[in-house]
């Protein structure tokens, strides 16, 4: 017989949490190189497609640079857009995922997150919509009125981009896929938007791309971030704060074998 009194349900059971998946997070970012800086997410996605790697993230400050997609270096424009962004003071990089091209400066952010995955091509939507609704949750959480969609006229248009108020856009997301893994790709805008768009003026010009100008937005341009001292680090903690609801989360730092591909894969993220 059991402790249970007589006509007497039994008490409930323990909660049991599900336990979640580990990730290892790195923040090192590269800006005297942006190419090798590109490379070194490239070598974690491969390492991890390898099983030589767990889940990783990286949200890292990235140098001033534009990445262009291998769509724009097909343009009749490709080598005046190059010329224009270094003539501006940007690096010009080939980056991993489609799209066009996007800016990455100081004030940005670049997220990239690598997962293992036997079959990637099947969860290529939900990746997505999965990303752009955490990058919204976590700028919703600092004041930001953050939405997931496409303003009609912004750069590098995606209908999984981020924007504020349905009228300028604060983050783009891409995807990669390969054997073994899948790769998500992001810039979120912090501060700079002026310079975003200075740079982003002649490099469309020349690629022939329509946009406005007037759709590119900043994050602390929408919030009241007080005496934060670093707007910047401010998003970043709010952002690992959502992967932390959903993983174990362990900051890393890279590894050796990791940069060493990543310099061995560099010069295929320079523009020739």
């Amino acid at each position: 017989m059991g402790n249970d009194a007589p006509g007497t349900a039994p008490g409930p059971s323990p909660m049991v949490h599900p336990q979640l998946r580990r990730l290892h997070v790195v923040s090192q970012g590269f800006t005297h190189d942006c190419a090798l800086d590109v490379a070194v997410s490239r070598a974690l996605l491969q390492r991890i497609a390898a099983g030589e790697l767990p889940e990783t993230l990286r949200l890292a400050r990235p140098g001033a640079m534009v990445a262009f997609a291998k769509q724009d270096s097909a343009a009749p424009g490709y080598s005046d857009a190059v010329r224009a962004a270094r003539a501006r003071g940007f690096d010009a990089v080939l980056r991993l995922a489609g799209g066009r091209a996007a800016v990455f400066h100081e004030q940005t952010i670049a997220l990239a997150h690598a997962v293992p995955d036997p079959a990637p091509r099947a969860g290529i939507h939900s990746r997505f919509a999965r990303t752009a609704e955490l990058i919204a949750r976590a700028l919703r959480r600092l004041g930001v009125d953050a939405r997931v969609g496409e303003v009609p006229g912004e750069y590098c248009p995606g209908g999984y981009s981020v924007n504020a108020r349905g009228t300028v856009k604060l983050a783009g997301i891409g995807q990669r896929i390969i054997a073994g893994a899948s790769h998500m790709g992001g810039v979120i805008v912090v501060g700079g938007a002026e310079r975003v768009r200075e740079v982003l003026l002649p490099v469309y010009e020349a690629l022939d791309l329509p946009w406005d100008p007037g759709t590119v937005g900043a994050v602390e341009d929408e919030i009241d971030h007080g005496a934060a001292p670093d707007p910047w680090t401010v998003v970043r903690d709010g952002l690992l704060a959502e992967y932390e609801r959903e993983y174990e989360v362990a900051e890393v730092e890279l590894d050796p074998e990791t940069v060493e591909l990543a310099h061995g894969l560099a010069a295929e993220h320079r523009p020739g």
